[in-house]
């Protein structure tokens, strides 16, 4: 009788379909990884930082900056395409890496016209699936929408509306349907997030990002947002201040009702009041400086009038030719938590973060139970990665 059941059981297996019985390969997407440690990585530094070089050990997701709009339609530079091939050859080394497209940018025209319908936002979504998800099928694993900025705050020459606000989530839920209608027909998971600002200053003065964006509604659609805690002190900004503060310092000039959101920790806490979850929120950081030639030395510079910026270039540059010129102050601000350089012979304050700050303002992602940190942008780092270890290191545990 046993011998009988067996022979049976043995012809029943023998005579099902052998794809119904494998074993499904993993997919990109199956199992993101449970904290987000993202690096912008920009399509124009590949001559001196190829794609082959990017760090995918340290990292879960890269965002290739950046595909342009171009009469409604995604674009990419003639040079994007070998640059892609070398992303999916990355990702087959580091099967858990997953990379993203980014659309848009500061200067990125397109956007309100593209969003302005429902044909105008199929018609432009279904050009961006077309070229990077058929023509370069396997080489993303989502879509990174950059608008800077929807309604005002942008670039004063770029078209804007004050229909922006709800088109822009509109845009949002074309993206997420038409990437959700691909990955199911493709048994896969395709990402899509956003670069939300914090920064309260912009080109057409004093901002407010829920003027822009309908915050809670977006982050409904999207897997995270990567929020730009960076970009706080610009050229937008009345005096001479840090780039990225940690926290609100009561010496700032800038009006209280600004000053209380214009640092990194009122910058989540605003993205939180206004209902998006922390597990939606990654962090940014700052691999760059900011300049100023201020006109007064009171203060080592800091909060002081200035007449023209100064370009103090990213981290690399930052270390290799400031720091270790002795005509270049260093100083440490307790409130801030942040660094800065001051050349009182010339006159010039320089914001910029290092691996101490880079720490501080990682682990406050972990410690508020945010959902990772990311970076603007890779090519910004010493060849000694001194800054991603130092973002990184808070999460090494996660891993």
């Amino acid at each position: 009788m046993l011998r009988r059941f067996l022979r049976t059981l043995a012809t029943l297996l023998l005579a099902i379909p052998a794809t119904t019985i494998a074993f499904a390969p993993a997919q990109a997407g199956d199992a993101p990884a449970s904290h987000v440690i993202g690096a912008y990585y920009p399509g124009g530094s590949a001559s001196r930082y190829p794609v082959a070089q990017i760090p995918a050990d340290k990292l879960t997701h890269v965002f290739y900056a950046f595909a342009r709009i171009e009469d409604g339609r995604c674009a990419v530079a003639p040079e994007a395409a070998a640059h892609f091939n070398a992303l999916a050859d990355l990702k087959r080394k580091h099967p858990s890496l997953r990379t993203l497209i980014s659309i848009g940018g500061w200067e990125a025209g397109g956007f309100s016209d593209a969003a302005l319908t429902a044909a105008s936002r199929k018609r432009f979504v279904a050009s961006c699936m077309a070229l990077f998800f058929d023509r370069h099928r396997g080489e993303f694993d989502g879509v990174d929408i950059d608008w800077e900025f929807p309604v005002y705050g942008g670039p004063t020459h770029l078209a804007a509306r004050p229909d922006d606000q709800r088109n822009m989530t509109l845009l949002a839920r074309e993206f997420r349907s038409q990437l959700d209608a691909t990955a199911k027909a493709r048994k896969q998971k395709f990402l899509l997030t956003a670069a939300l600002p914090v920064g309260r200053m912009q080109s057409a003065g004093p901002y407010d990002p829920a003027r822009s964006f309908e915050l809670a509604e977006l982050a409904e659609t999207l897997d995270f947002i990567n929020l730009m805690t960076y970009d706080m002190g610009t050229t937008f900004s009345p005096v001479a201040a840090f780039n990225a503060p940690l926290r609100a310092d009561p010496a700032d000039p800038l009006q209280p009702d600004l000053r209380r959101w214009n640092n990194v920790e009122g910058g989540v806490d605003y993205y939180l009041q206004h209902g998006v979850p922390a597990d939606k929120l990654v962090l940014g950081v700052p691999f760059y400086g900011r300049g100023y030639r201020v006109t007064s030395d009171t203060g080592d510079g800091l909060y002081q009038p200035y007449s023209a910026p100064f370009q103090a270039g990213d981290w690399r540059d930052i270390k290799a030719r400031l720091l270790s010129d002795p005509k270049w102050q260093q100083h440490w601000h307790d409130t801030a938590q942040s660094p800065w350089l001051f050349n009182p012979a010339e006159r010039i304050f320089v914001s910029y973060e290092d691996p101490k700050s880079i720490g501080l303002r990682a682990g406050l992602a972990k410690d508020r139970g945010l959902r990772g940190v990311f970076m603007w942008e890779l090519t910004g780092d010493d060849d000694e990665q001194s800054l991603l270890k130092a973002m990184v290191r808070p999460f090494e545990s996660d891993r």
